[in-house]
C-alpha cells in the first residue's frame, strides 16, 4: 500500500513541474495520461481483453502484417523464452493480435493483459511500453513502476515500432516479463533485438511490395550490407521514392533538414535530393562490386554503404500457336474476325468430350455450326430431335421394353455420336420454378460419357443483322451421371421430365444444343439438369441405365 502512495505522489510531482528522476519519456507519457487522456493514477484497472468478434476484426486488418512478421516473431522469441518473456505484436489502435508465451503461464499472463487480445493504449491502459511506443513512435523500455496505473508496477516491457513503406506507424512489438528482479538497465539488451526484429520485419516488407522496382539498401558499414542492411528504400523508374523502412525515413529526412515524422512527404520526391545517386547508374551499386567499393553520400555528407536491387521482370507472355482449322469448320469464318475467333475456339474443343452450347436467333447458322464441330472433332451419327416432338414421353428418348423385345431410344442410337435437341421459333416458356443453372443463364450441362468430369461448352455464336457479336467457347463445370439424358429429355413442354430422366442414363453421348430466338425451353432444361445433377446417381442406385 505504501508503495502505492509513493508511486501517486511521483506521479503528482511530476504534474506539479518536479522532476521525479524519472526517464523523459516516461515524463511525459505520465502528462499525456493525466492531461489528455484524464486518467486517475490512484484508480487501478484490470487489464482489457477485447472480445472474441472485435479481436477477429483487428487479426483481420493485420493479416498481411501478420503474414509478413511471422518468421520474424519466430525467431525473436527463440532468443528471449527461456529467460520467461512474453511476445506481444500489436496493431496501431494497441490491441495485440499475435502472442507467444509459456502455456504454463497462461492464466497468470492473461490476469496481467500480456495476452492475445489486450488493449494496451494509453488512454486504456496508461503508461506502458506498447502504448508509449505508440505516441512517440520510438523503441523503449518501460520498467516496473515506469507504468501509470499500479496494477502494471510489476512488469518490465520494451517495445519497438513497425512502420509501413509509406512511413505511417502500422504495428508495435513487444516484449515482456511478468516480474523482473533486476533494474531498467537490464532490459537494454532487449532494446537492441526488438529494435532489430521490427528492423527486419520492415525491410521484409518492403522487399515484398517491391518486386517491380529499385531497391536500394543502405548501412553505415560494408560488412553487412548484402546480408543485413540498417534502411532500405523503394524507387520508380525515374528515380522517384516509393517507400521506405524507417531507418530509411530517418536518412533521408536528416539529408533534407526535415522532421522524420513527417516521413510521407519524402514519398514521391527524386531520391537526388537526399542522396548523391544517379538513377542511370544504379546498376555500379549492384553485387558485382565489392561492398566496400559501393559507397554513396548523403545531401548533408554523411556516407553510406549501398546495394541496388534491379526490378524483377514480369514473365514474357507466350503467344499461342494458332489454332488450324479442319475444313468443316473453315469455310464458316470469312472475313470476320469475331467468328474467326469463335471458329478457332471451337475447333480447339470438338476433339474433347465435353457438352458445346450453341445460341444465337433463329436464322443464325447454330445448325450449321453444331454440323461443322460434329465432322470436325468426331464419328458416329449426328442426330436432330425437335424439343417439341418429346413433350413428356421418355421412351423417345430412352427406348422401351416390350415384352422381351427393347425398343432402341434416340440416346442409345446417337451411341459416340451427337444428338442436338433443337428449340423452334414459338414453342412454349420454360418451366417457371426451375431453379438457375451454375455458371451462367442457359447452361447446358450435359454428360457425354457417364465419367464424372466430362463435359464441353461452346458459347454462343451468333451472326444476327450480319455481325459477329463476342462469341465465346470455355467448359462448364463439370457434369455428373446422367445429365446428358436430363438435357435431351426436357423440351419446352417437358423440363419435369429430366427430373426423373437424370438417374436413369448410364449409356454414352454427346450432346450439342442449338437454342434459338425462343428456344427457353432448353434454358430450363439445363436449369433443370444442373438441379437434378447433385442426386442423379444416388437416386438411380446401382446399375442405372443398364
Amino acid at each position: 500500500m505504501e508503495h502505492e502512495l509513493s508511486h501517486v505522489r511521483e506521479i503528482e510531482a511530476a504534474a506539479e513541474g518536479r522532476p521525479p528522476g524519472r526517464d523523459r519519456v516516461v515524463v511525459e507519457s505520465w502528462l499525456r495520461c493525466l492531461n489528455q487522456h484524464r486518467l486517475d493514477p490512484t484508480a487501478r484497472s484490470e487489464a482489457f481483453i477485447l472480445p472474441e468478434t472485435a479481436l477477429r476484426e483487428h487479426r483481420q486488418r493485420s493479416e498481411a502484417l501478420i503474414a509478413i512478421a511471422r518468421s520474424g516473431i519466430e525467431s525473436l522469441y527463440g532468443l528471449v523464452a527461456g529467460q520467461n518473456y512474453v511476445l506481444l505484436l500489436a496493431d496501431r489502435a494497441g490491441v495485440t493480435v499475435e502472442y507467444l508465451g509459456d502455456e504454463a503461464q497462461k492464466q497468470e499472463l492473461r490476469r496481467s493483459g500480456l495476452y492475445m487480445g489486450a488493449e494496451w493504449s494509453e488512454a486504456r491502459a496508461g503508461t506502458c511500453a506498447l502504448g508509449a511506443c505508440i505516441e512517440t513512435g520510438e523503441p523503449l523500455v518501460i520498467h516496473q513502476s515506469d507504468h501509470f496505473d499500479a496494477t502494471h508496477t510489476g512488469l518490465s516491457c520494451t517495445a519497438a515500432p513497425i512502420y509501413d513503406t509509406l512511413g505511417r506507424l502500422s504495428a508495435v512489438l513487444d516484449i515482456s516479463l511478468l516480474s523482473s528482479p533486476r533494474a531498467k538497465a537490464s532490459q537494454s539488451l532487449a532494446l537492441k533485438l526488438v529494435t532489430a526484429a521490427a528492423r527486419r520485419i520492415e525491410m521484409a516488407n518492403l522487399m515484398a511490395e517491391n518486386r517491380r522496382e529499385w531497391v536500394l539498401r543502405l548501412s553505415a558499414s560494408p560488412d553487412f550490407l548484402d546480408v543485413d542492411p540498417e534502411a532500405a528504400l523503394s524507387l520508380d523508374g525515374t528515380g522517384r521514392v516509393l517507400g521506405l523502412t524507417h531507418g530509411a525515413a530517418r536518412i533521408l529526412a536528416q539529408a533534407a533538414g526535415q522532421d522524420w515524422r513527417a516521413a510521407g512527404g519524402l514519398i514521391g520526391r527524386p531520391v537526388s535530393d537526399f542522396l548523391n545517386v544517379r538513377v542511370d547508374r544504379l546498376d555500379d551499386l549492384m553485387r558485382q562490386r565489392p561492398a566496400a567499393e559501393r559507397f554513396i553520400e548523403t545531401r548533408d555528407g554523411h556516407r553510406l554503404f549501398a546495394h541496388a536491387i534491379e526490378p524483377r521482370r514480369a514473365p514474357a507472355r507466350t503467344v499461342p500457336a494458332p489454332v488450324s482449322l479442319p475444313p468443316p469448320l473453315r469455310g464458316l469464318a470469312g472475313d470476320d474476325p469475331t467468328m474467326a475467333a469463335l471458329l478457332r475456339a471451337a475447333a480447339a474443343l470438338a476433339p474433347q468430350r465435353l457438352p458445346i452450347l450453341i445460341e444465337g436467333e433463329t436464322g443464325t447458322g447454330k445448325l450449321t455450326l453444331a454440323r461443322a464441330i460434329h465432322a470436325a472433332g468426331r464419328g458416329g451419327p449426328f442426330t436432330v430431335v425437335r424439343c417439341a416432338e418429346i413433350g413428356e414421353e421418355e421412351a423417345l428418348l430412352f427406348g422401351r421394353q416390350t415384352g422381351r423385345r427393347q425398343e432402341e431410344g434416340l440416346i442409345a442410337a446417337a451411341h459416340r455420336g451427337t444428338l442436338v435437341p433443337r428449340q423452334d421459333r414459338g414453342s412454349a416458356a420454360p418451366h417457371a420454378g426451375a431453379p438457375s443453372a451454375p455458371g451462367g443463364r442457359g447452361q447446358l450441362p450435359a454428360g457425354g460419357r457417364p465419367a464424372p468430369g466430362a463435359g464441353r461448352r461452346a458459347h454462343p455464336f451468333d451472326r444476327a443483322a450480319g455481325r459477329g457479336r463476342g462469341a465465346a467457347a470455355r467448359p462448364p463445370a463439370p457434369a455428373g451421371r446422367g445429365v446428358a439424358a436430363a438435357a435431351a429429355a426436357a423440351g419446352a413442354t417437358g423440363p419435369a421430365v429430366a427430373g426423373r430422366a437424370a438417374a436413369r442414363l448410364g449409356r454414352p453421348a454427346a450432346l450439342a444444343c442449338a437454342r434459338g430466338a425462343g428456344g427457353a425451353g432448353l434454358a430450363s432444361l439445363a436449369r433443370q439438369s444442373a438441379r437434378t445433377r447433385a442426386y442423379g446417381a444416388d437416386a438411380a442406385g446401382p446399375g442405372a441405365g443398364r
